[in-house]
């Protein structure tokens, strides 16, 4: 079920999200929900470029993969 949520904006952020909500003929709700969520999903996932190169590292696919193992026999330790 949606939820209301009460959102405090300046003036001037305000009206850019409303004639950016106007030219993409849609709610401000609608352009502020989905611009938060394009948001997080690109904190919380890497890309294509970012992945190849992560997996391109064999040293650190391993380091992972043994932190994984660790992890998963609830072995070893956490760093700060």
């Amino acid at each position: 079920m949606p939820k209301t949520v009460t959102l405090r904006l300046e003036d001037g952020v305000y009206e850019e999200f409303r004639q950016a909500a106007e030219a993409e003929n849609r709610p401000i709700s609608n352009l502020i929900e989905t611009a938060a969520l394009n948001h997080l999903h690109e904190q919380q996932f890497v890309d294509d470029a970012e992945m190849a190169e992560v997996l391109s590292n064999e040293r650190l696919v391993a380091r992972l993969r043994t932190g994984s193992e660790q992890a998963r026999a609830r072995r070893g330790r956490f760093v700060e």
